[in-house]
């Protein structure tokens, strides 16, 4: 499992010291300093049965700076979206934990930390 983390973010610290406290097996991703590209978004967002406008933070100031929140939220912006989040990793929702099953979550409650761990 692979969870993508900001180490200034308490919910990524609080899913690492549940992680580590359950003692699963995982690797860290610090996504700011190693940025997914396109492709790894896209497959992350299937992987989570998600639209890239569901994982994007539209309250940050970077969101703001490029209108995020009056972009529509249709299938043909997709592509839009998710070069916005490959190039401002900043605006990505997390943490996000991949689990070895193929499937992912974001894990901002101790919940959704569990569903990984459970799968």
């Amino acid at each position: 499992m692979e969870i993508w983390t900001n180490p200034a973010c308490s919910k990524c610290r609080s899913a690492v010291k549940l992680l580590d406290a359950e003692g699963a097996e995982y690797t860290v991703r610090r996504y700011l300093e190693d940025p997914p590209d396109a492709d790894e978004l896209r497959a992350v967002l299937e992987r989570l049965g998600l639209e890239p406008w569901d994982i994007t933070r539209t309250q940050e100031a970077e969101a703001g700076e490029l209108g995020l929140r009056s972009w529509p939220r249709e299938p043909a912006e997709r592509d839009r979206w998710i070069a916005a989040l490959a190039e401002h990793p900043r605006l990505i929702q997390r943490p996000i934990i991949t689990a070895d099953d193929g499937s992912a979550v974001v894990a901002r409650s101790e919940e959704a930390v569990r569903d990984a761990l459970s799968r």
